[in-house]
Formats: structure tokens, sequence, C-alpha cells
């Protein structure tokens, strides 16, 4: 119904979108190009131009344009050899047109703490249709009466109701959404069409806006405290191991979780979005704590109890760090999984591609950390002290020399 209508552009977008999109670049759309400049007319052709390159790029939906629709008016056109005929001069003539039709502030009176302003006007004629302003009855000089009809020639037209501005300049937009594809390689397949295929006139540049702009500088500050947070945790993981081996140990638990979550990622359709980098991230932080459990636990067997490091001691150590591990796993699991199981969901654009990329890290993570782990601990590790520290732990006195006095 509503396409079908003449002069109305819809949408269709869940109130979270809606705001999001609007916080980001003023426009309720994924993606915003913005036309700004100071001829009205060169920056909406150019955004009508955008917009038929917008639809021609695959995943773009919803493709428009945000001019205000014409409204309706009509314009007057003065004839001069009429107007001589008459004895008019035009601007006379236009400002009779004026004070008949809008009005014309002849005093002003105080009304309290306000003023208000004497207006005079022909109440016939304005606001009314354009037959009734074309028998509007104008003076010669020589004292004739003529309509305007007679002097000027009126026609229905069009003009722009509202005129958008932003940082001081004229701007309308081009704007889109994008369904099936990831936004940002949308963004850049459109951004190098639009830059090869549309000359810019004089006077007018290009913005681009909306979630996948914004969603880069998102990205690129996650990853950079990202960084951070990981030099810090290598910091803590050598000043609590005090080996380089156990530490790599560790480490190598992230590749078993970005495995199951990039599948999992490519499952839910491929794209890498910024929930699914929180994902990644919350991610890691779980797995690295269960390799934690699982190689301090062996370090607790041999430098506390006294096992020797071997086949069966790591075999002892995943069995008794199983249970904790995968119950670790479950737990969290199964929070998890409403919100990927509803990750389309209005309101879930966010939880649900990190949910998705958890559980799926979660399954990969849990399954390699107690099978590959410990045989890997078990070539890699190096665990308690060396053989003669543990026997001086078990027996302090064992290499103390006897000096011949009584015990």
């Amino acid at each position: 119904i509503l396409d079908a209508t003449p002069g109305i552009q819809s949408d269709v977008l869940t109130f979270l979108g809606d705001r999001i999109g609007e916080t980001i670049s003023g426009d309720t759309a994924q993606v915003s190009i913005g036309v700004h400049g100071a001829d009205l007319d060169r920056i909406e052709a150019t955004a009508n131009s955008i917009a038929e390159i917008l639809g021609r790029t695959p995943g773009a939906v919803d493709v428009q344009t945000s001019a205000a629709p014409g409204a309706p008016t009509y314009d007057i056109d003065l004839l001069p050899g009429r107007l001589a005929l008459f004895g008019m001069q035009p601007a006379a003539v236009l400002d009779a047109v004026q004070a008949a039709v809008q009005g014309e502030v002849v005093a002003r009176i105080a009304d309290g703490d306000s003023y208000r302003d004497v207006v005079v006007a022909y109440g016939a004629v304005r606001g009314s249709s354009p037959e009734i302003v074309a028998d509007l009855k104008l003076r010669g000089s020589s004292g004739a009466i003529v309509p305007l009809s007679a002097v000027a020639d009126l026609h229905p037209s069009a003009d722009r109701s509202v005129v958008f501005h932003e940082a001081g300049e004229r701007r309308t937009a081009a704007t889109c959404n994008v369904d099936g594809r990831d936004v940002g390689a949308f963004v850049a397949e459109a951004r190098a069409t639009i830059g090869r295929d549309v000359p810019l006139p004089e006077g007018v540049h290009l913005t681009f806006g909306g979630e996948a702009e914004v969603a880069d500088a998102a990205r690129t500050e996650l990853l950079f405290h990202s960084a951070l947070a990981f030099l810090g945790i290598l910091a803590l993981l050598g000043i609590a191991f005090r080996n380089v081996n156990n530490v790599g140990l560790v480490l190598l638990n992230l590749p078993f979780a970005l495995s199951g979550g990039v599948v999992a990622a490519s499952l839910a359709g491929g794209v890498v979005s910024l929930g699914s980098l929180v994902g990644f991230v919350t991610l890691f932080g779980i797995t690295t704590r269960n390799s934690i459990m699982m190689l301090s636990h062996f370090d607790h067997l041999v430098r506390v109890e006294g096992a020797t490091w071997n086949f069966d001691t790591a075999l002892r150590g995943a069995g008794e760090r199983f249970v904790p591990i995968l119950m670790t796993g479950l737990v969290t699991g199964l929070g998890l999984l409403p919100l990927a199981l509803a990750a389309g969901a209005a309101g879930r654009e966010i939880e649900g591609p990190m949910a998705t990329v958890i559980l799926g890290g979660l399954l990969s993570s849990t399954a390699l950390n107690l099978l590959v782990l410990p045989s890997l601990a078990l070539r890699f590790g190096r665990f308690g002290f060396a053989q003669e520290d543990a026997t001086r732990l078990t027996n302090p006195y064992a290499h103390v020399e006897p000096t011949g006095a009584r015990p």
C-alpha cells in the first residue's frame, strides 16, 4: 500500500535499529552517504546518482534519498509588454501580490511581555486557489483596473518544503540497508564504484556515515584495548608460571577457541560484526582460564604432592580437571544458548552474534583442552622443582652432612 502511494518513502526498522541509526548519522539506515554543498539542484542530482549506484550494488535494500518531497506552489511570470501597456512597474505589481497573498505588517502592538504584528491582507486571496489570485485586481497608471492574469502568466509548480543543513552546509543523503552480506564490505564496494562513476560537481563533497563507519572505529578501539590487555595477561602469566613453555601452552588454547568461533560465525551468516568481536574477546578469557586450571593442577601434583611428571601424572591431572572444565563450559553454554538461538530477533543485534561465537568456541576449546592440551603438556610442560629440589622438599635433611653431634 505504501509503495503504491505517490510521494511516500517508507522503511521498516526495529526500535533499537532506529535509535542507533539516528544517533550515529541522523539517518535511520545502516549506510548513509551525505552529499553537501551550496547548490540544492547539484547535491540532489548527485544524491540521485549515488542512490542509483547503491541500488545496483549486491545486498542493498531500502535505497532512498533524504530529499524532502516538493510542496505544491504556483509561479507568477510577469509579461513586460503588458505591464508597459497599462503603465505598471514590476516591483509595484509584485508588492501588491505579496501584500494580498502573504499580508503586510503595518504596525506592532504590545501584549503583556510580548508583541503582536498587525497584518493587513486581502482575505479572499490569502491561501486561496490560483484562479482567485489570477483575478486579483491591479490599478494601472491611467486608473484602469485589470486582473493580474492580464499582465502575468500563472502556472502550478513545486518547491522544496524543507532544506536540511549540517555543519553550516546544505545536505541531502542517499541511504540504504544491507541484507545478506557484511556491511563493511558493502560500503567498500559502493565507495569504490561511486568514486569511479559519480563525478562530483564543483562545491559538492561526500561524507560516508552509518553503521559501517562507526563499526570500523569501534573495532579499531576494541582491538587496541584488547592488545593492551593481552600484553598485561602475558606479564601476569609469566609471573605466575615462571616458565616460557607453560605460558606458551596457555596461549595454545587461543587457536583452539578461535577455530570453533570462526566456524560458528560462518554458519551464522559469515559476518564478523562488532558483537562477534566482543564474543571472541570474551571467549579467549573463558578458554584461557580453563587451560590455566589444567596446567596449574599439573604443577600442583608435581610441586605439592611430589608426583613424577610422566604419562600417568598427566592422565591423572586431566581426569581430575575433566569435571570442572566441562561444567564451566556447560554452564556458560547453557546460559548463552537462548541468545544464540534468537540471534536474528529484534534487540539481539549485538548479543546474538556474541553468543554464537562464544558457543562455537567453547565446544572446540573444551574438547581440545581436555584431549590435546595434556599431550602437549606432557611433551613441553615444565612443572614443579628440579629433582634435587623435589627431594629437598620431601626430606629437608637429606643433603645435610653429619657433624658427629648427638641428634
